[in-house]
């Protein structure tokens, strides 16, 4: 199983999972044109896309999700609560899924986990196939035991580490909006990307990437502190760009 990213952060996201021929794409948060242009970047086409999966309605996920599904024809994955929110109106094929109800696609076991976060009904994924097990968990404002059970013994995981606190508190974000990214419904902070690498099992990470940094709240450096007693920042770390994404990483 391998995995790559279109571009992470608050100006679009997508990821890239494949295992044997079956390719899936987590979110779509980029126009078809520029989804297109980054996926022959990493050497595969929208053409040999089985499915999309949606963790939610926000727009940096889901605004390119509709019209990618009408012009290659394909199957869209999501709560009935992110359908109902309008924002990832007339695809192809709508294909509703439970959170905590695991289904197959293709080679790949998709594991859905409800989240805290301020959307209709958010959740994230753990992807499995061939005893490899990849958790894509961003966009959540706090870790709940649900999480921690799920994503335990991933050996990747793409993980958000959206803010630092300090930063957060002395940037310039309005308060309103300050609360909402700090709050229980928001964003992964550094500290809590941290605790959470601590309660897992991640001795059997093979991959971890660092995701969804806000350009204005968070610098590497502190992330890299943050994480640094729990999980050493070394060659199996990647940095996702919001402009680059990250290249193929294997899981094997």
């Amino acid at each position: 199983m391998r995995f790559a990213s279109l571009g992470s952060g608050s100006r679009g996201n997508g990821t890239l999972v494949q295992s044997g021929s079956t390719l899936l794409l987590v979110d779509c948060g980029f126009s078809v044109r520029e989804t297109e242009r980054r996926m022959a970047r990493l050497g595969v086409s929208a053409e040999q896309l089985d499915a999309v999966l949606v963790t939610h309605e926000h727009s940096d996920h889901c605004s390119g999700v509709a019209a990618l599904s009408r012009r290659h024809q394909l199957p869209v994955y999501l709560t009935r609560g992110t359908h109902a929110s309008g924002r990832c109106d007339k695809p192809w094929e709508v294909c509703y899924f439970h959170s905590e109800a695991p289904f197959q696609l293709g080679a790949i076991r998709v594991e859905p986990i409800a989240v805290p976060h301020d959307a209709r009904e958010p959740c994230q994924f753990v992807l499995q196939s061939r005893g490899f097990r990849l958790g894509i968990l961003t966009d959540l404002g706090s870790i709940t035991p649900a999480v921690l059970t799920h994503f335990r013994a991933c050996h990747g995981l793409l993980l958000e580490c959206n803010h630092d606190l300090e930063m957060l508190h002395a940037g310039p974000y309005p308060p309103a909006l300050k609360r909402r990214v700090g709050g229980d419904w928001g964003h992964l902070n550094n500290r809590q990307s941290a605790a959470l690498l601590q309660e897992i099992q991640h001795e059997l990470m093979q991959q971890l990437v660092i995701a969804h940094i806000s350009e204005q709240n968070n610098q590497r450096q502190r992330v890299e502190a943050a994480l640094g007693e729990v999980f050493p920042c070394d060659e199996r770390v990647t940095w996702a760009d919001q402009e680059d994404g990250f290249g193929w990483l294997e899981l094997n």
